[in-house]
């Protein structure tokens, strides 16, 4: 991995659970990486004696008044802090560029082979080299972020993703510069808030389908967000992104046996089509 680049991967909780980490050197990750920790963490002395200086810290009060949490609640175990602390603790390690995994992924996957015929399983086996060709991407295109794709991006298999393309999102992970700075907005859901919010200005979010990340079912992990989610469910959570989008988001329900209130993005209403100069009268 080239010098100017770091994996940080949130965590809360779970010092002796980031399986995030256990996956990137399964996956032969060789660069730099830091576990972000808020100093609220009755963890954190664990984080350290296990993990030393490879644990950064920062105060959630710090950001507090920052940004729009979308409600009046004090619920303060939620991930939008450390996402949007990553950018000051990127600029203070002398790093331009970064992602940010949750501490939660089992693997990283193709999705299609080298003819971009849909695939699978195939584990990453150097994760080195994706990370550097998702960089360069990065680079080449004035994207405020990019990400890779989930799992659940692929249920239906072949027949429900035959075509390599690329969707207007980025969530779970994201690589971000220093030099493209934005803030993440609502106390949950905080990813597909900015994404909507950024979208609609001309923000470019971009979601990269020929690779996935998998992590565990939600909410069967202790620690995180996970209390958060038990005690208020997906409705509240997706409501967030209501608020922030109300012309191009609503509540829908999700899934096939068991269904649950989750939200649907209309991306026609989202994001602008911007048509060449050329086409101007």
């Amino acid at each position: 991995m080239e010098n100017n680049f770091c994996v940080f991967i949130l965590t809360y909780g779970r010092p002796n659970k980031v399986i995030t980490l256990d996956t990137l050197i399964k996956q032969k990750y060789d660069g730099k990486y830091f576990l972000v920790c808020s100093i609220d963490d009755e963890k954190l002395p664990e984080y350290i004696k296990k993990y030393g200086d490879k644990v950064v810290t920062f105060n959630k009060l710090d950001y507090i008044k920052d940004y729009d949490l979308f409600d009046r609640f004090n619920k303060m175990g939620v991930i939008i802090f450390a996402r949007n602390a990553c950018f000051d603790l990127a600029e203070k390690l002398g790093y331009k560029y970064f992602i940010q995994l949750d501490d939660d992924y089992t693997d990283f996957r193709y999705k299609f082979d080298s003819n971009f015929n849909y695939i699978d399983r195939k584990q990453i086996v150097d994760i080195n080299k994706t990370f550097n060709s998702m960089l360069e991407f990065y680079k080449k295109i004035p994207a405020l972020s990019i990400a890779f794709a989930q799992g659940g991006d692929f249920i239906g298999g072949k027949k429900a993703r035959r075509l390599v393309n690329t969707k207007r999102k980025s969530m779970n992970s994201f690589i971000c510069s220093v030099e493209r700075k934005f803030k993440f907005i609502g106390r949950i859901n905080e990813d597909v808030n900015t994404y909507c919010s950024l979208g609609s200005k001309g923000g470019l979010f971009l979601q990269i389908n020929q690779v996935a990340l998998n992590q565990l079912i939600t909410q069967s992990n202790k620690g995180g967000m996970t209390e958060l989610y038990l005690d208020s469910g997906t409705y509240i959570k997706s409501f967030y992104t209501i608020v922030c989008s109300p012309s191009s988001c609503k509540i829908a329900l999700m899934g096939n046996k068991n269904k649950r209130l989750h939200h649907r993005i209309t991306w026609n209403n989202t994001c602008p089509k911007i048509i060449n100069e050329k086409y101007k009268k």
